[in-house]
């Protein structure tokens, strides 16, 4: 039985009711070099101010942080906009327990969306490693077993290279975030695919200690309707890692093509509205201040604070943006 498997027989044992809320809230965020940590470590440093403490766990299967949060086990998350689709569908990683990821997919609301992770395609630079096509044969990382990433990963991988697929034309390793760097320099990976904020120093100390390369997207390929499919169905953003931005990088003399994970930061429709109110407003509010904080998180686009969600606005997010004067598309109003 698969971890998502044991978390939803739990939420069908619990007591119904929701979330317990209290001023002390637990979240739960993807890799500490991605922006799926990195905004909630620096996000928790803003919320007491509102009166709402965050305990932080990362290095978490987002796609089973989801399924908590709908199921009334986990305060809140960051979540896949994809993610929370495959969930209303009782696919993809959900397609072991359909019926209970269905049912419990209406309890899922968003607060707010943000930027990912942009996926960085590194190879060592003496590997003869220099084009998607060069994966063929090769072992690559793509991912936890349970998340989306994989997903999008050999998706991204299969648009650039004119259609690679994973455990067919390459050996696919799918194995928690935070381990997957220090796998890749133990050689265990000839490619390490992660989701790396543009200018993580956990990659540029990597690339000093060996000179890499990364694959950037071919202009050619964005110019397809595979890439272009690839791209909707999987709520990524074309984005670019600048020329110089790692100093160990062989290829670094050029701006590379790159894509770029959607996030929302999801309760429980259980929450009190007061509560999502406060979250919602410590994280814009303060966005700047955070900003300054942590330069990684200067991808992060006030004018667009419903990028790619997937889920409805909780009603006290709702609140917060009309009080501050954004109007809210109406595919995204609560019921």
């Amino acid at each position: 039985m698969n971890q998502l498997a044991k978390v939803a027989i739990a939420a069908a044992l619990a007591v119904s009711g929701g979330i317990a809320q209290a001023q002390s809230l637990s979240l739960e965020g993807g890799g500490a070099a991605s922006l799926t940590g990195i905004v909630p470590q620096t996000y928790a440093q803003f919320t007491a101010a509102e009166g709402v403490n965050l305990q932080v766990i990362l290095g978490q299967a987002l796609t089973r942080s989801a399924l908590k949060v709908a199921a009334g086990q986990l305060d809140v998350a960051v979540v896949p906009p994809d993610a929370y689709n495959a969930m209303k569908a009782g696919v993809g990683p959900y397609a072991d327990l359909a019926d209970q990821a269905k049912s419990m997919a209406p309890n899922l609301r968003a607060l707010f969306g943000f930027p990912g992770g942009t996926f960085h395609a590194v190879a060592w630079a003496d590997s003869g490693i220099d084009s998607w096509d060069d994966l063929a044969g090769k072992r690559v990382y793509i991912g936890p077993p349970a998340g989306a990433a994989n997903r999008q990963i050999s998706g991204m991988i299969s648009a650039a290279s004119g259609g690679l697929m994973p455990d067919a034309d390459y050996e696919a390793f799918r194995a928690p975030w935070d381990a997957a760097q220090q796998s890749f320099q133990d050689g265990q990976y000839d490619v390490y695919v992660g989701s790396i904020a543009v200018g993580s120093q956990m990659l540029n100390e990597l690339s000093l200690q060996r000179e890499i390369v990364i694959l950037g997207i071919p202009e050619e390929v964005m110019e397809t309707d595979v890439w272009a499919q690839y791209v909707e169905e999987s709520a990524m953003a074309p984005t670019i890692i600048p020329a110089g931005t790692y100093s160990g990088q062989a290829n670094g003399d050029a701006d590379l093509i790159a894509v770029a994970t959607s996030m929302m930061m999801a309760v429980n429709a259980s929450m009190d509205d007061e509560t999502a109110y406060k979250l919602t407003k410590a994280f814009w509010d303060n966005l700047d201040a955070m900003k300054n904080a942590n330069a990684l998180m200067q991808s992060i686009d006030s004018s667009q604070p419903f990028a790619n969600l997937s889920a409805a606005l909780h009603p006290g997010a709702v609140r917060y943006y009309e009080e501050a004067g954004i109007e809210v598309p109406a595919e995204l109003v609560p019921n």
